[in-house]
């Protein structure tokens, strides 16, 4: 596989968490080193960026959180917050393939006139997707199956995707499970990006952040290792397959 690289945005403050992220991302893509430059939004200022450079860009997690106030967020997160509304904004009008994932439903409603809010949360663990009916002709989803367990963890979601969005995948729990906005941005509420091993780090590394009780982290960590989430694997392959 050859081409321009990838460009995958993270912003764990963690070096580790941030380690596996971009390992997990190389062995699900496939992709070689090389074609990924990774990117940490929390290290410093990363815009503007020559998007031309890359085949697209993904938005990894983040333990920050948009719909807080913004009293109560740090510098950092706020200045992330102000580069990612640039960035999402130019990557749909200049129709640069971009994936969001997780953090990425926050900031890209944000950018783009979305409501985001803490009604649709859900607790770390697993959820059933569902494709909805404009899903099934949709380039990243129409292949997977009707239906499809992932891996979720969220203190917030969007309300009201932005205006134009075509949402493509939902659930019970969280109505907006993932949107595109155009032909080639996608975002995805739960996580297409964690493997199980990842997925329980980022568990450990959560426990105290308000996303569960620290006394439920055995029984979720057991129910996440008994989980299939290789469909929810394939959006992230898809991309990379449609794009690189």
């Amino acid at each position: 596989m050859t081409g321009r690289p990838f460009l995958l945005l993270t912003s764990r403050v963690d070096d580790a968490l941030a380690a596996q992220e971009r390992a997990a991302f190389l062995r699900l893509t496939a992709l070689p080193a090389e074609r990924v430059v990774h990117l940490r939004l929390e290290q410093g200022p990363v815009v503007p960026l020559e998007l031309t450079a890359y085949s697209g860009v993904v938005l990894g997690g983040s333990p920050f959180t948009v719909s807080e106030p913004d009293s109560a967020k740090s510098p950092t997160e706020r200045r992330v917050e102000g580069e990612l509304t640039e960035l999402v904004r130019e990557l749909v009008e200049r129709q640069v393939p971009y994936l969001g994932l997780c953090y990425g439903v926050g900031a890209t409603s944000l950018a783009l006139g979305g409501v985001v809010d803490r009604t649709y949360g859900e607790p770390v663990g697993t959820t059933t997707v569902r494709v909805t009916e404009a899903g099934r002709s949709d380039l990243l989803f129409g292949d997977l199956p009707h239906t499809f367990a992932a891996f979720v963890g969220h203190k917030e979601a969007a309300t009201e995707p932005p205006p134009g969005a075509v949402v493509v995948a939902t659930s019970d729990a969280c109505p907006v499970q993932a949107y595109r906005v155009g032909p080639c941005a996608w975002v995805t509420q739960f996580h297409p990006e964690l493997e199980v091993e990842t997925f329980v780090e980022r568990i450990r590394a959560y426990a105290h952040l308000g996303y569960f009780r620290p006394e439920e982290q055995d029984a979720i960590i057991e129910a996440v290792h008994a989980a299939d989430v290789s469909a929810a694997h394939d959006v992230l392959r898809r991309f990379v397959t449609e794009f690189g």
